[in-house]
């Protein structure tokens, strides 16, 4: 059964910032639950202290690999969640991930939040995400 996805979106606005106000997912067979990626290394190692547009491209990199492990991609996710320390800073490199969620061409759900800490110091984002296939 093929997974169809309709875009609701009562307004314009979030739309040419990459994300819908809301998705109709139906036909999907399986679910993924990303639990939050942030810019770790592979051995859990945090990466890129005080550089947001660095550990935004690893955290992306990371939910990635959380997807292909599953057999699904970028392409495959319904929603974002994205926790940041500074959230100034983040719209300052949010193209970062926008320019990756548009190469995928999907335009998750997607909530910011500013947070006062990451669970791991010196972390400034974490991205969580729901992916159906």
């Amino acid at each position: 059964m093929a997974v169809e996805r309709t875009a609701i979106n009562p307004v314009t606005w979030s739309t040419e910032l990459g994300f819908n106000q809301g998705e109709v997912v139906s036909g999907h067979t399986r679910t993924l639950y990303v639990s939050g990626q942030t810019a770790m290394s592979r051995e859990g190692r945090p990466q890129h202290e005080g550089d947001m547009a660095a550990q935004l491209a690893l955290s992306v990199d990371n939910l990635e690999a959380v997807l292909g492990e599953a057999d699904m991609a970028l392409a495959h996710l319904v929603r974002l969640n994205v926790h940041t320390t500074d959230v100034d800073l983040l719209f300052q490199h949010y193209g970062v991930l926008a320019a990756r969620l548009a190469t995928a061409g999907v335009a998750p759900t997607t909530t910011m939040l500013g947070v006062v800490r990451l669970a791991v110091p010196g972390q400034l984002v974490e991205l969580e995400g729901t992916a159906v296939a």
